[in-house]
């Protein structure tokens, strides 16, 4: 466990290895924050920043977190291309503002956010920022430090670890003025029926018995990674995110949303009027995978006035041949919706 944390602080750039917090996902990560940080420091009518592109597991802690302190929520916009507005975010903060939480990249529209420009607003109103990377950890250099951001979370699965396992990033002045999350073994120092004291940092959050092989095997992971290169991983995937919006624009009938110059190998696009459940249906027929449906950011296709769309994506073992059936599956679409 103590190998493979430090393994994580180096990775992200984080300061101390104990900054790093084993979670189930990164889900559990921003509950955590929510339910620690949030419920410890927040009030009725204090405010809560987050945007139209976020995933569920983004949105969902927070409305519940509002909900239990009387907290509102305020959203960012994005434009057409899927850029934050980055005007409209400075024009949202008040005197009640308590935390702005933001996605690294969208898991739907492939857009990296501006993370380091959003915390350096945030923190001119001293206010922290989460960033859920789930989806940008895995395909770009992570460096917290640079990025000044005050929670970071991912998960394991998304970096070709093993499921149940993720990471939260936390500055430890943040951390260490934190109630524990959850309570039982480890994360305590000692217990009596009259008062219990708790463990210091990371153990006081990671209650029970620890996911030790998932940890072990994200460290093979991770290293695995780190052989190849994130910049050459990033590369890799930028030339495939370029061939196949060239491809998909020689279709007269696909709209592609998400046309931000700063994104991730992710392309959502929807197609005429056959709908993305059916598109995805024949592709799998063809042994294409992609993914059809709301993606988890309902909000999002609400924005962009469409019910699903279909999203396909790359990682490091993807190449041009791939994209190459991928593009005469689509007019097998064509042939047989027409």
């Amino acid at each position: 466990m103590k190998k493979s944390r430090v393994t994580v602080q180096e990775f992200i750039n984080a300061k101390h290895a104990f900054e790093i917090i084993f979670v189930r996902g990164a889900t559990e990560g921003i509950n955590l924050v929510a339910q620690s940080y949030g419920r410890s420091h927040f009030k009725a009518g204090d405010e809560i920043i987050i945007s139209t592109m976020e995933h569920h597991s983004n949105i969902v802690p927070w409305q519940m977190l509002a909900e239990q302190c009387g907290a509102i929520l305020k959203i960012i916009p994005i434009f057409d291309t899927g850029e934050i507005d980055l005007e409209a975010y400075q024009q949202l903060f008040s005197s009640r503002t308590k935390i702005v939480a933001v996605t690294h990249a969208s898991n739907v529209l492939g857009t990296i956010n501006p993370i380091k420009k959003m915390a350096h607003i945030a923190h001119a109103h001293q206010v922290p920022i989460l960033v859920d990377g789930a989806q940008a950890f895995p395909h770009m250099a992570v460096d917290v430090q640079e990025l000044d951001c005050d929670f970071y979370v991912f998960s394991a699965h998304k970096a070709y670890g093993p499921t149940g396992l993720g990471v939260l990033y936390g500055k430890a002045q943040l951390l260490e003025k934190m109630p524990p999350y959850q309570s039982g073994g480890d994360m305590i120092e000692s217990v009596s029926f009259t008062k219990t004291t708790f463990n210091k940092l990371p153990f006081k959050f990671e209650a029970g018995t620890p996911h030790i092989g998932g940890v072990i095997a994200f460290n093979e992971s991770l290293h695995y990674l780190r052989t190849i290169g994130m910049q050459n991983i990033t590369a890799h995937e930028k030339e495939l995110l370029i061939y196949t919006t060239q491809k998909l624009r020689e279709f007269s009938d696909i709209n592609i949303m998400g046309t931000a110059p700063e994104k991730l190998g992710v392309i959502s696009f929807v197609f005429n009027d056959i709908h993305p459940h059916d598109i995805g249906t024949v592709l799998d027929h063809e042994g294409i995978a992609v993914r059809a449906g709301h993606h988890c950011a309902m909000p999002l296709m609400e924005r962009f006035h469409v019910p699903a769309t279909v999203r396909v994506s790359f990682g490091l073992y993807n190449n041009q041949s791939d994209v190459d059936i991928f593009i005469a599956g689509l007019h097998q679409v064509k042939r047989l919706f027409s």
